[in-house]
Protein backbone atom coordinates (compact mmCIF):
# COMPACT_ATOMS: atom_id res chain seq x y z
CA UNK A 1 0.00 0.00 0.00
CA UNK A 2 1.19 3.57 -1.22
CA UNK A 3 -1.19 5.92 1.13
CA UNK A 4 -0.72 6.18 4.74
CA UNK A 5 -3.10 5.74 6.86
CA UNK A 6 -3.09 7.81 10.30
CA UNK A 7 -5.84 7.23 13.33
CA UNK A 8 -6.32 10.09 16.23
CA UNK A 9 -7.38 7.92 19.14
CA UNK A 10 -8.32 11.00 20.88
CA UNK A 11 -10.92 12.14 18.01
CA UNK A 12 -14.58 11.71 18.33
CA UNK A 13 -14.81 9.66 15.54
CA UNK A 14 -14.62 6.11 15.54
CA UNK A 15 -11.10 4.56 14.69
CA UNK A 16 -12.70 2.06 12.14
CA UNK A 17 -14.59 5.15 10.78
CA UNK A 18 -11.56 6.82 10.30
CA UNK A 19 -9.79 3.89 8.09
CA UNK A 20 -12.82 3.98 6.37
CA UNK A 21 -12.23 7.31 5.73
CA UNK A 22 -8.74 7.90 4.75
CA UNK A 23 -9.05 4.59 2.45
CA UNK A 24 -11.94 6.43 0.63
CA UNK A 25 -10.26 9.56 0.36
CA UNK A 26 -7.07 7.88 -1.13
CA UNK A 27 -9.08 6.00 -3.67
CA UNK A 28 -10.54 9.38 -4.79
CA UNK A 29 -7.26 11.06 -4.54
CA UNK A 30 -5.91 8.53 -7.07
CA UNK A 31 -3.27 7.45 -4.42
CA UNK A 32 -4.60 4.05 -4.48
CA UNK A 33 -6.04 1.84 -7.20
CA UNK A 34 -7.79 -0.94 -8.41
CA UNK A 35 -5.62 -3.51 -7.60
CA UNK A 36 -3.39 -2.06 -4.87
CA UNK A 37 -3.36 -4.47 -2.09
CA UNK A 38 -3.84 -3.09 1.65
CA UNK A 39 -2.41 -4.52 4.72
CA UNK A 40 -3.10 -7.60 6.14
CA UNK A 41 -5.77 -6.74 9.47
CA UNK A 42 -3.12 -7.97 11.42
CA UNK A 43 -0.32 -6.01 10.26
CA UNK A 44 -2.40 -2.71 10.30
CA UNK A 45 -4.16 -2.76 13.17
CA UNK A 46 -0.41 -3.65 15.00
CA UNK A 47 0.87 -0.75 13.05
CA UNK A 48 -2.27 1.80 14.17
CA UNK A 49 -2.21 0.45 17.90
CA UNK A 50 -5.50 -1.18 17.67
CA UNK A 51 -7.41 -4.40 17.82
CA UNK A 52 -7.88 -6.10 14.85
CA UNK A 53 -12.08 -6.15 15.42
CA UNK A 54 -11.41 -2.43 14.75
CA UNK A 55 -9.41 -2.81 11.41
CA UNK A 56 -11.70 -6.14 10.27
CA UNK A 57 -14.96 -3.71 10.74
CA UNK A 58 -13.30 -0.85 8.40
CA UNK A 59 -12.18 -3.13 5.99
CA UNK A 60 -16.16 -4.98 6.08
CA UNK A 61 -17.47 -1.77 5.97
CA UNK A 62 -14.97 -0.68 2.62
CA UNK A 63 -16.20 -4.07 1.06
CA UNK A 64 -19.96 -3.21 1.29
CA UNK A 65 -19.37 0.15 -0.06
CA UNK A 66 -17.58 -1.89 -3.00
CA UNK A 67 -13.95 0.47 -2.15
CA UNK A 68 -12.25 -3.03 -1.54
CA UNK A 69 -12.91 -6.75 -2.17
CA UNK A 70 -11.36 -9.89 -0.20
CA UNK A 71 -9.77 -12.51 -2.76
CA UNK A 72 -8.58 -15.77 -1.27
CA UNK A 73 -4.23 -15.38 -0.99
CA UNK A 74 -4.30 -12.07 -2.54
CA UNK A 75 -5.88 -10.69 0.52
CA UNK A 76 -8.20 -7.05 0.37
CA UNK A 77 -7.37 -4.96 -2.37
CA UNK A 78 -9.06 -1.79 -4.21
CA UNK A 79 -12.18 -3.09 -6.24
CA UNK A 80 -12.27 -2.33 -9.86
CA UNK A 81 -14.32 0.75 -10.47
CA UNK A 82 -14.67 1.25 -6.76
CA UNK A 83 -17.13 3.56 -5.97
CA UNK A 84 -15.48 6.70 -4.84
CA UNK A 85 -16.83 10.79 -4.85
CA UNK A 86 -18.07 11.74 -8.13
CA UNK A 87 -15.98 14.56 -10.21
CA UNK A 88 -18.29 16.92 -9.27
CA UNK A 89 -17.43 16.54 -5.68
CA UNK A 90 -13.92 16.27 -6.33
CA UNK A 91 -13.90 19.25 -8.27
CA UNK A 92 -15.45 20.78 -5.75
CA UNK A 93 -13.01 19.59 -2.94
CA UNK A 94 -9.91 21.16 -5.32
CA UNK A 95 -11.80 24.53 -5.47
CA UNK A 96 -12.30 24.21 -1.14
CA UNK A 97 -8.88 23.30 -1.36
CA UNK A 98 -7.83 26.25 -3.35
CA UNK A 99 -9.99 28.80 -1.28
CA UNK A 100 -8.70 27.80 1.78
CA UNK A 101 -4.65 27.87 0.71
CA UNK A 102 -5.84 31.57 -0.45
CA UNK A 103 -6.89 32.93 2.15
CA UNK A 104 -4.02 31.67 4.43
CA UNK A 105 -6.09 29.05 6.72
CA UNK A 106 -4.33 25.67 8.16
CA UNK A 107 -5.48 22.59 7.09
CA UNK A 108 -6.58 21.90 10.58
CA UNK A 109 -8.53 24.79 10.16
CA UNK A 110 -9.72 23.93 7.04
CA UNK A 111 -11.36 20.52 8.29
CA UNK A 112 -12.84 21.90 11.52
CA UNK A 113 -14.64 24.35 9.05
CA UNK A 114 -15.46 20.93 6.49
CA UNK A 115 -16.62 19.21 10.11
CA UNK A 116 -18.78 21.61 11.35
CA UNK A 117 -20.53 22.30 7.65
CA UNK A 118 -21.20 18.18 8.19
CA UNK A 119 -22.63 18.70 11.05
CA UNK A 120 -25.21 21.51 9.95
CA UNK A 121 -23.57 23.91 12.56
CA UNK A 122 -23.25 27.38 11.07
CA UNK A 123 -21.35 28.61 14.00
CA UNK A 124 -18.07 26.82 13.40
CA UNK A 125 -15.14 29.36 12.47
CA UNK A 126 -11.29 28.70 12.66
CA UNK A 127 -8.86 31.22 14.00
CA UNK A 128 -7.81 34.00 11.98
CA UNK A 129 -3.89 33.84 12.94
CA UNK A 130 -3.21 31.54 10.33
CA UNK A 131 -0.85 30.24 13.43
CA UNK A 132 -1.60 26.28 12.96
CA UNK A 133 -3.74 25.73 15.45
CA UNK A 134 -6.84 24.66 15.27
CA UNK A 135 -10.26 26.20 16.57
CA UNK A 136 -12.67 24.78 18.92
CA UNK A 137 -16.39 25.10 17.31
CA UNK A 138 -18.37 27.44 19.31
CA UNK A 139 -21.38 26.11 21.35
CA UNK A 140 -24.44 27.48 21.47
CA UNK A 141 -25.67 25.56 24.02
CA UNK A 142 -23.51 27.68 26.85
CA UNK A 143 -25.89 29.76 29.19
CA UNK A 144 -25.19 32.80 28.89
CA UNK A 145 -24.94 35.28 31.87
CA UNK A 146 -27.43 38.39 32.05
Amino acid sequence: MTAQLEVDLTSGVPAFEQIRAQVVAHVAAGRLVAGDRLPTIRALATDLGLAAGTVARAFRELEAEGVVETRRRAGTVIAEGASVPTDLARRAAETYVSAVRAAGLTDDEALVLVHGALLGRQSVTPTSTGSGSSSTPKDDRTPSRT
